[in-house]
């Protein structure tokens, strides 16, 4: 199993690395705007729980970024299933689901942590003061791992490009501004702020960013995140399957 994991694994990595100055140089474009605009522009004379704006800002950068890239490292698969009828190639192999699912998110796993060490090297440049930790690299991989699935899951699932993309404007775009990666969800109305709070990338951004800034942070977030984690990669498989029948 472990074999074929690394084959699934291994063949996205190639693509990657024949790629991957070009891979680089694109994900730290939006991060640079976002610590100017914010971190430098509306942020260089706001004090939040007694800290700069950069350090409470850049845990919400590395929650949206990793939900960003991890998504969006699976989509290839909506194409390979859909237009280029190659998804049949993995099917007819001898490889089990768990092995190629398994093999995909983790190739979608390491996009994300590549993408997020250059965040942290620019964020420290920029003059953040960051605690970084095993727990806080465990939290990116976890939320890497809901929303690489969600990602499977969609492109098992979706018929067309359009509708694929959709699921980045319809869910995507909306947690990347309203989950506590620009700021607190207690500002919200209660209503709103009830639904945001039980969403996976808001206790991302929680835990990253207590867990940065030396916080007390609750081990329920990492509890929910862990049984999100599980949940899709258990729905991911099953979606998988029914390609199978």
């Amino acid at each position: 199993m472990i074999e074929d994991i690394l084959t699934v694994f291994w063949r996205d990595w190639i693509v990657l690395k024949r790629r991957l100055t070009k891979f680089i140089l694109s994900r730290t474009v939006a991060p640079i705007l976002y610590l100017v605009a914010f971190g430098f522009g509306l942020g260089k004379n706001i004090s939040v729980d007694n800290g700069t704006y950069i350090d409470f800002l850049v845990p919400g950068i590395l929650a949206l970024n990793s939900m960003n890239i991890s998504f969006n490292s699976i989509t290839p698969v909506h194409a390979e299933r859909v237009y280029h009828k190659s998804l049949e190639e993995y099917i007819l192999a001898p490889i089990s689901s768990t092995s190629f699912v398994t093999g995909k998110i983790s190739a979608a796993i390491l996009r994300s942590m590549i993408s997020s060490s250059m965040i942290l090297i620019l964020a420290f440049l920029f003059g953040a003061k960051l605690n970084l930790s095993i727990v806080f690299i465990g939290v990116l991989i976890l939320n890497s791992i809901i929303f690489a699935g969600l990602g499977f899951i969609a492109a098992m699932t979706i018929k067309t490009y359009e509708e694929m993309s959709q699921v980045n404007t319809y869910i995507l775009l909306p947690m990347s501004f309203l989950c506590g990666t620009f700021f607190k969800t207690t500002t919200l109305p209660e209503g709103i702020r009830f639904f945001i709070e039980i969403l996976p990338l808001t206790h991302t951004s929680y835990l990253l960013r207590g867990l940065a800034n030396n916080f007390e942070v609750s081990l329920m977030s990492l509890i929910v995140l862990i049984i999100y984690a599980a949940a899709i990669f258990f729905l991911s498989i099953k979606s998988f399957d029914r390609q199978l029948k």
